[in-house]
């Protein structure tokens, strides 16, 4: 069997693990990345394609080295069409989108990371860790068809969702974040379409419920013709036909009349928030492996690479010595800079569960687009009177739900602010959860939704 040392050993080439090999490998440390494709299939990922936060990416790997694969940087609101109330609503959304060629951004990713000095093994499927006591040493893979072993004295997944690495590690004395099932995450399905003529909403993110179970159909449009078309559904609910269902509507949409499919591919991504803590001795997850996306939207892209950052600078500290303690700091920037948003934002899916999916459409499509974003993005509980005002009158019939609203929306900034005491030491885990616990039972209590966690 042949045997690898370094430094560390990353599992998976997607934006978690290049931006952190690439930032490794720049510090000086040997880094390997292991990917199951081929060199030719790797950085094809089933994706949306949409991207927020594209102005801000760390530096480990140039922006301007995936600047090229933003081809639609025109987007600036969500279009959400209510077929059942026969109405479109627009919303803005601040901050800079863009929709990217998801396989383009995935080869600059890794060639970014390759010229920073990483190492790539392709063809390698991990199979098991190898695991000293509570410390991860490494791991058990094959090559190309053939055993090869990795030593290392970090180990980071960057595996995706639902990652075998963590079913293959022995947690029980780390505070490494084990309350993870399936029923938090969503299976999902996408083709890349080419259509005949430029669509009208090129500069929009389109949203449609599906017709049945918890999901939404997407369109985003790459360019004014190539459209990323898919959907998902949460896998608390009966499965969908994925590929079925996104073909029933596309076939009822003028607009792709004469288009072709590009590709396909299907993926499962988290909805839920992100691990109370992503460390172990000799162990890190990132990304999806780590509940890294905005659970509302299952948005990654921005997260990740700024969690592989994040990741990659405690272990740089940490490497001769990657205790909990010593990796603790990765999940204290995390929660800081995004744990903490997404955990509030769960908390809206904890309540789609409660809610009767017509109330939610219906409320949807009584408010005015413009002053709902300003309430949604506004950081504030409060509804301006303008707001409060045409909801009286629009939303009469909806009253009850509008009060759900509310009161979720208030749970989600308390949960906020206990996120933003996160614990800066291990030992301090038990006592904080415990205190976000108490505030996600009243969520519970709140909205009638069967507990999540």
């Amino acid at each position: 069997m042949t045997t690898h040392e370094y430094d560390v050993v990353v599992v998976g080439a997607g934006t978690a693990g290049c931006y952190a090999a690439a930032a490794l490998a720049r510090a000086g440390l040997d880094v390997v990345v292991v990917e199951r494709k081929d060199e030719a299939e790797a950085g094809h990922i089933a994706c949306g394609d949409a991207l927020k936060g594209a102005d801000a990416f760390p530096e480990a790997i140039p922006k301007s080295k995936i600047q090229d694969a933003f081809t639609n940087t025109g987007v600036d609101h969500g279009r959400f069409e209510l077929p059942q109330h026969d109405t479109v609503l627009n919303i803005p959304i601040p901050g800079e989108l863009a929709v990217i060629d998801r396989l383009e951004y995935g080869r600059r990713i890794i060639d970014g990371a390759s010229e920073a000095g990483a190492d790539f093994h392709y063809d390698t499927v991990v199979q098991d860790v190898r695991q000293e006591g509570d410390r991860v040493t490494g791991v058990r893979a094959t090559r190309k068809g053939d055993p090869v072993t990795y030593e290392a004295q970090v180990t980071m997944d960057a595996a995706g969702a639902l990652s075998i690495l963590q079913d293959k590690t022995e947690f029980d004395d780390t505070t490494f974040d084990t309350n993870v099932s399936y029923s938090q995450f969503c299976s999902a399905y996408r083709e890349i379409v080419e259509v005949p003529d430029p669509v009208e909403w090129d500069d929009a993110l389109v949203f449609k419920p599906t017709e049945r179970a918890a999901g939404y159909l997407w369109y985003f449009p790459r360019t004014e013709t190539t459209i990323n078309a898919g959907l998902g559904f949460q896998m608390t609910e009966e499965p969908m036909k994925l590929v079925q269902d996104l073909r029933r509507d596309l076939e009822q949409r003028p607009e792709f009349a004469g288009a072709e499919v590009q590709d396909k591919l299907g993926a499962a991504l988290p909805t839920r928030r992100p691990y109370d803590s992503a460390v172990a001795p000799g162990f890190v997850a990132v990304g999806d492996a780590a509940g890294h996306v905005n659970p509302t939207t299952g948005g990654g892209i921005a997260g990740a690479a700024y969690a592989g950052t994040y990741a990659a600078e405690a272990i740089i500290d940490a490497i001769d010595d990657p205790t909990e303690a010593a990796l603790w700091e990765y999940n204290e920037r995390v929660m800081d800079h995004f744990g903490g948003r997404y955990a509030g934002l769960d908390v809206y899916n904890v309540l789609s569960t409660a809610v009767d999916v017509d109330d939610l459409m219906g409320l949807l499509a009584a408010l005015p687009g413009e002053k709902l974003a300003e309430a949604l993005y506004s950081g504030s509980t409060s509804m301006g009177l303008a707001l409060k005002v045409k909801s009286a009158v629009k939303s009469f019939g909806y009253w009850s739900t509008i009060l759900d609203f509310y009161r979720t929306k208030q749970l989600a900034e308390e949960l906020m602010d206990q996120y933003d005491a996160y614990p800066d030491h291990p030992s301090a885990l038990d006592s904080w959860q415990a205190d976000r616990d108490a505030v996600m039972e009243r969520v519970y209590e709140t909205t009638g939704a069967e507990p999540k966690y």
